[in-house]
């Protein structure tokens, strides 16, 4: 095996160990049904912590994630109460959200600042032109809602995947391509590995990192219309912390958050670990929420430690 392979296999392992695991404590477990439920209903934080990989892997962050969720939700209910198709609806917020990540992007650049304060920023923008559309919940009413919600593909045994999950594979097998096979995701790993020798081989530094945060904003919009067709409604709190989430989806599935190490399709099982430890308290019953948290923390330290270990022990950064 490759050695830019290991923290994907860490991760699958993982995931399968947990999903044997399941299926050892539980009746019926391990079933496609499960696994179909797992995939919608963590669609939309796969979806951004896609867009997140990204960013992750040329070495920054993006705070901005959750609000844009928020933001997009908002917009689509809003907009439906006033006739639009959500259909329509999703395409301008999506382009808003490119443009909104290219505009961060430039920014990081241009002025030389850390990610971590501009996308706080947009975070905090984000939030606040939520509470401007509406301070209340809204529903999203539109026929097409329920058109969407019936869509699903089944698999074998009782399992289905629903519009959700579809969408969710349909953009990770995208990402997936422009991150392996196309000459902009070799520039984002080399960008990651080291910014000063990728200038040096010739990597227009500048409009990579535009496209790398436009390539952020357009997965966070994306979630963020799944996130609203999956609820039916806007909310302008909707998507608080869940850059966190995605944060984690990323880092549980392989990629070091110093950027240049990872694979796009560990994000996927980074993000149903995530799932499978929330379904997984939910099956035992007698445990509250909070445990879903406390096991993905210790998780996440314990995916940060390995890391470090085969960061040190394996020359990972220079087979990316």
């Amino acid at each position: 095996m490759s050695k830019k392979y290991l923290p994907l296999a860490a991760t699958v392992a993982v995931f399968l160990a947990l999903f044997l695991v399941g299926g050892s404590m539980y009746r019926n477990f391990l079933s496609t049904l499960v696994l179909g439920n797992i995939l919608a209903d963590n669609a939309f934080i796969i979806i951004a912590a896609i867009g997140a990989t990204f960013v992750i892997l040329s070495g920054g962050i993006d705070l901005s994630i959750g609000s844009m969720i928020g933001f997009v939700g908002v917009c689509m209910a809003v907009l439906d109460s006033m006739g639009w198709h959500p259909l329509a609806t999703a395409a301008v917020m999506i382009c808003f959200g490119i443009l909104y990540g290219a505009l961060q992007g430039f920014i990081i650049d241009y002025c030389d600042i850390q990610p971590f304060i501009v996308t706080l920023a947009g975070l905090f923008l984000l939030r606040g032109l939520c509470f401007m559309v509406t301070l209340e919940s809204v529903p999203i009413r539109h026929d097409f809602v329920d058109l969407y919600a019936s869509a699903k593909l089944p698999l074998p045994g009782r399992g289905v995947l629903r519009s959700s999950a579809l969408v969710m594979l349909a953009a990770l097998a995208v990402a997936i391509f422009i991150a392996h096979f196309t000459r902009f995701g070799n520039n984002v790993y080399a960008i990651g590995g080291d910014k000063e020798s990728a200038r040096l081989m010739g990597v227009n530094v500048r409009r990579t990192t535009v496209g790398i945060y436009a390539i952020g904003g357009f997965y966070s919009a994306l979630a963020g219309v799944v996130y609203a067709l999956y609820t039916s409604s806007g909310y302008p709190l909707a998507g608080s912390t869940l850059e966190l989430s995605a944060i984690a989806a990323v880092v549980l599935g392989g990629t070091l958050l110093t950027g240049g190490v990872g694979m796009v399709a560990g994000t996927l099982f980074g993000g149903m670990i995530l799932g499978l430890i929330s379904t997984l308290i939910i099956f035992h019953g007698s445990l509250n929420s909070a445990w879903i948290m406390i096991s993905s923390g210790v998780l996440l330290f314990a995916f940060i430690v390995l890391h470090r270990f085969l960061v040190s022990s394996f020359d990972l950064r220079g087979t990316s």
